[in-house]
């Protein structure tokens, strides 16, 4: 017969290790949906700014150094030892203030050569010129008294020609006084074109000879100019900034010799980088630090060639200057681009492109804490950027580098 077996009952421990797997499997997925902690950060420790309202102005900086407006180079004309230095760089000098004396040998020479070239032709000169006035005064002579023959044969055919009338003499005389008049009329034209073919070469050959004499005076004022420029001077008004010779030292004909600068007109010459400079343009106002105060002034010149990532601008200074302001002093200058109207803006984070879109930490919960946001950037400025979305005037934000908090979406403020 059959005998009826007890049910099989399920041990307690499998029940309970089956609650503690469930219980696993939903803490592990409560966990997994939950947000990390915020990290904290401490408050003082960062820099933050509130959106404003208003109008923004675009600027662009750059540094730069003060230049002279005008800057003079003074060169060799001719080759030359220096012989004496008469001032010092920082003096102040003349338009005709000896600077430095030259000497040179072969072009004083040459310039004594000239001249006495120029002495023996002006000599010429005068000897032509007294050999040919004699020479007319000889030809004018001969047309004299061929003149005073020609009319006294006239007068001896006329008297000729009543007699032969009355038969007083031959009819072959008076033919003979008749031809003698006519010889002697022709005899005047020719001398008188012969005295006027001499007037007219000694024109030209006084012409010729005066035209050598000029050639010969160039050419002794050319060597003389030489001479003179041994002793170099100033040129212009102003104050020597360099001049890096020695006495002894040869010189050749270029070599800079000395630098004059007018101090009291300056100029500024800033580096813009080449990405923030394609907004300049001639004319607009610029401040520039002298590290002793604030000069205003325009642009009045953009480089148009880029030059090792930077772009040179001039700025021309306006009003008086700071005091210390001085050739080569390092400034910096800030260039105002345009004014924008009624936008959005804050003070320029310290990362992040303009044009862009960038994760910033809004301030929230009083000050305790910051949450990230999408915030998209238009125009910028020297210290300031548009903001085109993400932010509403009164926001603050932060503005430090926060690339380290990049995966956190909300920071504690301590």
């Amino acid at each position: 017969m059959d005998i009826p077996r007890a049910p099989r009952t399920t041990p307690r421990r499998y029940v309970i290790g089956g609650a503690v797997a469930m219980v696993l499997a939903v803490a592990t997925v409560a966990l997994a949906r939950m947000e990390p902690a915020a990290p904290k950060l401490d408050g003082a420790s960062v820099w933050t700014d509130t959106v404003k309202r208003g109008t923004m102005m675009r600027e662009v900086r750059g540094p730069g150094t003060l230049v002279p407006e005008q800057i003079r180079w003074v060169s060799a004309v001719t080759a030359g030892r220096v012989e004496r230095i008469l001032v010092q760089p920082g003096m102040t000098v003349q338009p005709g203030t000896p600077l430095l004396v030259l000497s040179n040998a072969d072009v004083q020479r040459d310039a004594l050569e000239a001249q006495r070239q120029l002495v023996g032709a002006e000599a010429d000169k005068t000897t032509l010129g007294a050999t040919l006035e004699n020479q007319r005064l000889t030809q004018e002579a001969a047309v004299a008294t061929v003149r005073a023959d020609q009319r006294e044969a006239e007068r001896q055919a006329v008297a000729n020609r009543e007699l032969a009338g009355r038969g007083l003499i031959s009819r072959m005389e008076l033919q003979r006084s008749e031809d003698r008049a006519e010889e002697l009329s022709s005899r005047l034209r020719v001398e008188e074109q012969r005295l006027r073919f001499l007037s007219q070469s000694m024109r030209d050959q006084l012409s010729a000879q005066q035209t050598q004499v000029e050639r010969l005076r160039g050419l002794s004022d050319f060597q003389r100019g030489y001479v003179e420029s041994m002793r170099v001077l100033a040129g212009t008004d102003g104050v020597v900034r360099e001049l890096p010779l020695q006495e002894g030292q040869w010189v050749t004909p270029g070599s800079p010799l000395a630098v004059v600068v007018r101090p009291g007109r300056l100029k500024a010459q800033l580096r813009i980088p080449e990405t923030q400079a394609r907004d300049l343009v001639v004319g607009q106002t610029a401040r520039i630090d002298t590290r002793n105060g604030i000069a205003q002034g325009r642009v009045s010149r953009i480089d148009p060639a880029v030059q090792d990532g930077s772009v040179t601008v001039d700025v021309t200074l306006e009003g008086e200057l700071p005091r210390g302001a001085r050739p080569d002093l390092s400034v910096d200058g800030v260039i105002e681009i345009e004014r924008i109207p009624n936008v959005l803006y804050v003070d320029r984070p310290a990362y992040g492109q303009a044009g862009g879109t960038l994760g910033m930490f809004r301030v929230e919960e009083g000050g305790r804490t910051a949450a990230r946001t999408d915030v998209r950037l238009g125009r910028s400025s020297v210290n300031t950027v548009e903001v085109l979305s993400g932010l509403r005037e009164g926001d603050v934000v932060i503005l430090s580098d926060m690339t380290a908090w990049d995966r956190s979406k909300k920071v504690r403020l301590r």
